[in-house]
């Protein structure tokens, strides 16, 4: 089967973008290259195309209360013109995918999720929810397009003609860009300041355009999307977190605070093994699936995201090890042809981003 197309690729290839299949689709992997890329998101604003996610509306006559009991997140405390990320559990609290769910109104909702995981959620969901509650997968209509940096603002607020100010972390309106409807969302995969921006898949490219005409914007693959984000400490789902662990292990066990009854709610809190992010001196990564051990040579572990880290000049990764042994602050990582000295750090890696940034 051929890779499925954003309203964005034709003008990837014609850029002489590195093309890559990720999860379905075919997407751009870097333009300039990883490491100008992510140094410019992290000084200016880098411009990504997101359009292969998954967005279903969710809408009807006890919308939440039903939503409540089918995903992690906390309905029950998110306002209207709000979003919060949380999971979608399996029966045993493991997660199926991790995503945000945005408010509209008291039974209005659009739910984000992973373009890899988007037709197994939306057949979840569709098992979970009553006939009474309307599900509607708008992904193939829905353009995608984040704009991520310390600039990203200004830049917004130039090319729409709007104070974006007031806009708080982890909020969302909707506004208008030359009659296009664009949903403007404060959030973000990178750690730095940003706003994920929805509008119809036929406007992007104009969009995408318009955005790149500003100088302080350059467009970013998905390569320096994931060094900024493991960077950031944020973990991407099928590496840091799957349906054979919990959030708690993966150290989201604080954001279960949903009252509801949710699939998965006593599993997970389940502790078995723990995602414990290492500092690796040096260029030579750890990959995904090499071994943890400790300083005598017990396994106890493999990593499951490794990446040199552009803004910190050392590697860094994120691996599973055995709860017994997670509170060590030393570790050896078993890489292809030598072993790599490993030290248990806090999160973020990187911790000048400038997401969380009061603007008012």
């Amino acid at each position: 089967m051929s890779d499925l197309r954003t309203p964005l690729t034709s003008w990837h290839e014609a850029q002489g973008a590195k093309m890559a299949p990720f999860a379905g689709w075919l997407m751009p992997i870097q333009y300039e290259g990883i490491l100008a890329e992510h140094l410019h998101t992290r000084k200016h604003a880098g411009l990504f195309d997101i359009c292969h996610m998954g967005e279903f509306r969710i809408e009807g006559p006890g919308a939440a209360e039903a939503l409540s009991r089918a995903v992690s997140h906390n309905l029950e405390t998110l306002a209207p013109g709000k979003c919060r990320y949380g999971f979608l559990l399996n029966e045993k609290g493991g997660v199926l995918d991790d995503g945000i769910i945005y408010r509209f109104g008291p039974e209005s909702f659009m739910a984000v999720v992973n373009a890899a995981c988007a037709a197994n959620d939306l057949a979840t969901l569709r098992a979970r929810l009553p006939e009474s509650v309307n599900i509607t997968d708008i992904s193939n209509e829905t353009g995608k397009v984040d704009l991520q940096g310390p600039d990203s603002l200004d830049v917004l607020e130039k090319l729409m003609g709007e104070n974006f100010h007031d806009l708080g972390y982890f909020s969302f309106r909707e506004a208008q860009w030359q009659g296009v409807p664009v949903l403007v969302s404060r959030t973000g995969y990178t750690g730095e300041l940003g706003y994920e921006l929805y509008l119809p898949a036929g406007k992007t490219e104009d969009f995408w355009k318009a955005l790149l005409a500003d100088e302080r914007v350059k467009p970013v693959g998905l390569g320096a999307r994931d060094t900024l984000r493991l960077e950031s400490g944020l973990p991407l789902y099928g590496h840091d977190l799957d349906e054979n662990h919990s959030p708690a292990e993966a150290g989201m066990g604080r954001m279960m605070t949903s009252q509801a009854a949710y699939v998965g709610k006593e599993g997970a809190q389940v502790v078995r093994e723990v995602l414990v992010p290492l500092k690796i001196e040096g260029r030579r990564a750890a990959r995904h699936g090499d071994d943890i051990a400790l300083p005598d040579g017990t396994v106890v572990g493999r990593v499951t995201s490794g990446s040199f880290a552009p803004s910190l000049g050392y590697v860094i990764a994120f691996g599973w090890v055995d709860a017994a042994h997670a509170n060590g602050e030393n570790f050896v990582v078993r890489a292809a042809r030598t072993e790599l000295p490993a030290q248990k750090v806090e999160i973020p890696f990187y911790k000048d981003g400038t997401a969380r940034k009061k603007l008012a």
